[in-house]
């Protein structure tokens, strides 16, 4: 089994729009293979938690207008550390930089093939770490530790 036409098509749509906000290592995965609840994964991620914020507001916002999908499901608002967007056929995880080490969701879906994503998404392929290494080591001056 392979991800639908119309999961590429909210992947793509949402990782665009991820990009277009700045979001960090976008990356999907058809997990249609190894999961029978939906056919992919998003995995994206920001340095503080307004970012996370406004990203999950712009997917949400931008499914709705052009693909006409709401979520049936969108967790983790309150801290905005971790937020899920499920769409029942794709499910959207936008995290902090720091989850997204500690939980390492990559590690979880490695032997899932990823999925090809728009050229903009695929050119934040490891900005986390440059944007940490310009932090410096104490988070740099006026960085977001919380």
């Amino acid at each position: 089994m392979t991800a639908t036409d119309r999961s590429l098509e909210l992947i793509n749509a949402a990782a665009q729009a991820a990009a277009d906000k700045l979001a960090h290592d976008i990356i999907a995965y058809d997990v249609s293979d190894v999961l029978s609840i939906t056919d992919a994964f998003l995995l994206a991620s920001a340095p503080n938690d307004r970012q996370v914020k406004s990203i999950v507001d712009e997917i949400e916002e931008r499914l709705n207008k052009d693909l006409g999908a709401k979520p049936v499901r969108r967790e983790g608002d309150r801290e905005a550390r971790w937020v899920l967007l499920d769409y029942v056929d794709i499910v959207v995880h936008v995290q902090h930089s720091e989850e997204r080490v500690f939980y390492a969701l990559e590690r979880l879906w490695k032997d899932c093939p990823q999925l090809e994503l728009p050229a903009d998404a695929e050119a934040t392929r490891g900005k986390a770490q440059e944007y940490a290494q310009a932090q410096g080591p104490d988070g740099g001056a006026g960085g977001d530790l919380s």
